[in-house]
């Protein structure tokens, strides 16, 4: 009877939020509309729905259980890492999209140097969120299937990815990037009310005795301060490992990738946008260390026993665990629905961020056509469609892997984020690089990042701690912006600087999609 009471709570949330969503959000009438919301949107709600794009079940249940298996509060100091990124994305490229009137990140890579570095961005960007979301939505899907075993009903992570993605997608086509961001505000409230609850609830349980022994077993340890090179390079929670390598990284996630950047551009004004992107970092400070706090509580609550001892696979699994265990009836169905509006804001925000880039980017860039506004909405609702099929099969193909997800999402972003960060940089650095110098560099770092991703072990398995023969994942990105500028700035030296007649057919804000305009 409890399980079918949280099985209720969950399925009425799923339908309250897809309703609330479509009334919030409106009639969507032009692809303007659809995409950036007439840049109407308010600083506060698009600020919650940065942190509920990039916090998504990853954050949810896997920074819990890096804590729990010896993490400490290592992601509270990354996220100071993130906040430096964000102001310098909030500083320098902000302004940069607003002065142009951009709808895409892209657009800028098709006014510096020409479409195909427009289209070629944009592309890689696709595909990568195709994987990044695909270990998203199986994340989301973890809570879920250990509910419906409890309740006697034995549903693989298919079927559960299927029903998410068509519930997601209904808001999503109808009600655009609007209904996008509402209710995201709303799923992110609802998952820090979980945690927050869960931080009361376990404090009861362990006592200050309890979280005292977390205190002494380094549950509670923010700054790892071993300047080891060895340790700093394969560590994702040495110092300078997270302070550096997180800002770049958050360079690239929320200056050059277009499933954060179109949501600043939804603002109303530049101070506005800034707002929402430095507002965010806090947040995410905030949420870091409410996670974390609810990781070690955990540690206390089972007394640290392995996760092997608990009966359970990888320590992703503890947090749902002690929801579905821990936590009394309807609360725990709450809580659950909570990681559900974590997938769904991601999952919802990436494809219509998709549907934008292919619009506003893949579509100019290689049929060099301009689509008219209704036209632009009908493709964008169609491509909506389209990527939640080919997102829903990429979920079920990362269902076959194991470990920490939240690191395995990181390593995924290495294969591109450094190409793309290095593009916009080589733009605004190396006034002599033109189309072919981007191109050329573009192409290098994504086959060289794809060499070190899948030939050097990457760190998943074990939250904080490295394995002898790995790096650290945060410094993919910084890797990759090395060898995007070294590579486009020496191309750049054997011929004359560029101008704008070098570029083919250059996408700038006289020619480009009249989306946004």
């Amino acid at each position: 009877m409890d399980n079918a009471l949280n099985l209720a709570v969950i399925v009425i949330y799923l339908i309250v939020i897809a309703v609330v969503g479509l009334r919030l959000s409106g009639r969507q009438k032009s692809g303007s509309d659809y995409f950036v919301g007439e840049r109407s949107m308010p600083w506060w709600a698009v600020c919650f729905s940065v942190v509920a794009t990039e916090t998504s079940v990853l954050t949810v249940i896997s920074v819990p259980g890096g804590t729990y298996a010896g993490a400490g509060f290592g992601n509270v100091e990354l996220a100071f890492g993130y906040m430096i990124g964000r102001v310098i994305v909030a500083t320098l490229l902000i302004p940069l999209y607003r002065q142009e009137g951009f709808t895409s990140a892209y657009q800028y890579l098709g006014q510096r140097f020409g479409r195909w570095s427009q289209g070629l961005a944009s592309v890689t960007f696709v595909v990568t969120r195709l994987m990044a979301e695909g270990v998203r939505l199986f994340a989301s899907a973890i809570p879920i299937k250990l509910l419906l075993d409890e309740f006697g009903m034995n549903v693989n992570y298919g079927v559960i990815i299927v029903v998410l993605t068509i519930i997601t997608v209904a808001y999503t086509y109808l009600g655009g990037i609007k209904a996008v961001i509402w209710t995201d505000a709303i799923q992110m409230l609802l998952y820090l009310g979980g945690a927050i609850l869960a931080i009361v609830v376990l404090a009861g349980h362990v006592g200050l005795t309890g979280v005292t022994d977390a205190f002494h077993a380094g549950q509670f340890k923010i700054f790892d301060t071993d300047f080891a090179f060895s340790h700093i390079l394969t560590s994702p929670f040495a110092l300078p490992t997270a302070i550096i390598g997180g800002a770049i990284f958050a360079m690239a996630s929320h200056g050059s990738d277009q499933l954060i950047v179109q949501r600043i551009l939804s603002t109303k004004t530049l101070r506005d946008s800034q707002k929402a992107m430095i507002g965010s970092g806090v947040f995410i400070i905030i949420q870091f260390a409410a996670f974390s706090l609810v990781g070690a509580l955990l540690w206390s609550y089972y007394g640290g026993r392995s996760v092997k001892d608990l009966g359970l696979a990888t320590p992703d699994d503890i947090y749902p665990n002690f929801i579905l265990h821990g936590l009394p009836v309807v609360i725990s169905g709450l809580m659950v629905a909570g990681i559900l509006g974590a997938a769904m804001g991601s999952l919802s925000s990436a494809l219509n961020s998709m549907a934008n880039s292919t619009v506003a980017d893949i579509v100019h860039a290689f049929s060099n056509k301009q689509l008219p506004d209704q036209v632009a909405l009908k493709v964008g609702r169609v491509m909506t469609i389209v990527w939640a099929i080919l997102m829903a099969g990429f979920a079920m193909h990362f269902s076959g892997t194991t470990g920490n997800v939240y690191l395995t999402g990181l390593a995924i972003a290495g294969y591109t984020y450094g190409a793309m960060l290095g593009a916009f940089l080589l733009g605004r650095l190396v006034p002599r690089a033109d189309q072919r110098d981007a191109l050329v560099a573009f192409v290098a770092t994504v086959i060289a990042m794809t060499y070190i991703v899948r030939n050097i072990s990457i760190d998943v398995t074990k939250a904080g701690v490295a394995t002898t023969a790995s790096i650290a994942p945060q410094w993919l990105v910084p890797i990759g912006v090395v060898i995007t500028l070294v590579v486009g700035g020496v191309m750049s030296l054997f011929h004359s600087p560029a101008s704008q007649s070098d570029k083919n057919a250059p996408s700038s804000t006289n020619d480009s999609t009249v989306v946004g305009r």
